[in-house]
């Protein structure tokens, strides 16, 4: 049996097929209102970013202009080293940007031979300031060929050469002849530790120190002299005979002091 539907249930069918759901206006404008705050935060984040990035590289290019750049260069210390040499060896003749200084200038003074460290700071916008220790010279080395004469430290670094030995300075002569300056003189060392550790007793009448090829060290003294100390082993004891044989004993002019065996001093005609 077919029934027919009421008006009741055409109406309750009606409402079925409507949204189960009504949206509140008031919720939905809520919603929105919070999207659009998150939005807003969204490109605030945005342009904070970018803003940053902008000002970052703005300083970039500021740093690495000529308005920073390295004009003002101010060198302390240096006595045999001309400032030229050392602003050319720190890179700094064409003044670079300033933010572009660092270790490598100091690694480039200490090439040049006189210098044994150098401190480089910079001095903020425009200035740096260098601090250099150079090297004492310690001796000068005769070439054999008699051509000249090399300024060295007490280790051996060639800081110049001179048509003639400074004053004041030990002269000392080797079997091998020494390099150019910056070089390291070779076969010297034994040399150079007894001329920078003559005694006061007797340094003042040394004229010249020879080193052979085995080591051995001669002195010739300015009364004629010559003193053979051998190696530089137990060389205070040997100086101290050295010093008593010259205060002590009527030694006549090319004689010749033997003191390789401190316990057994020789003098010869």
């Amino acid at each position: 049996m077919r029934t027919t539907p009421t008006t009741a249930s055409r109406a309750g069918a009606r409402q079925s097929a409507e949204p189960l759901e009504q949206i509140d206006p008031r919720i939905r404008a809520r919603r929105a209102a919070v999207l659009r705050d998150e939005a807003r935060r969204r490109l605030r984040a945005a342009l904070w970013v970018l803003g940053l990035v902008v000002v970052v590289a703005g300083g970039w290019f500021a740093l690495h202009s000529r308005l920073f750049a390295a004009r003002v260069v101010t060198v302390v210390g240096a006595v045999h080293t001309p400032v030229r040499q050392i602003v050319a060896a720190a890179g700094l003749a064409d003044h670079p940007p300033l933010i572009d200084v660092g270790g490598t200038a100091a690694a480039g003074i200490e090439r040049l031979p006189w210098v044994a460290h150098a401190t480089v700071s910079r001095e903020w916008p425009d200035g740096v300031r260098i601090v250099v220790e150079e090297r004492a010279p310690a001796a000068a080395i005769q070439e054999l060929a008699g051509n000249g004469w090399a300024v060295v430290s007490r280790h051996g670094k060639v800081l110049a050469t001179a048509a003639q030995p400074p004053a004041g300075l030990p002269h000392v002569v080797a079997s091998v002849p020494p390099g150019p300056p910056g070089s390291t003189a070779r076969d010297v060392s034994a040399a150079l530790m007894v001329a920078t550790t003559l005694p006061k007793a007797f340094a003042g009448q040394v004229a010249l120190v020879a080193q052979d090829r085995k080591g051995g060290v001669t002195l010739q003294l300015t009364s004629g002299l010559n003193v053979y100390l051998g190696s530089t082993f137990q060389l205070a004891q040997k100086y101290e005979d050295v010093a008593a044989l010259l205060k002590g004993a009527a030694l006549a002019p090319g004689s010749a002091i033997d003191v390789a065996a401190p316990a057994m001093p020789v003098v010869r005609p």
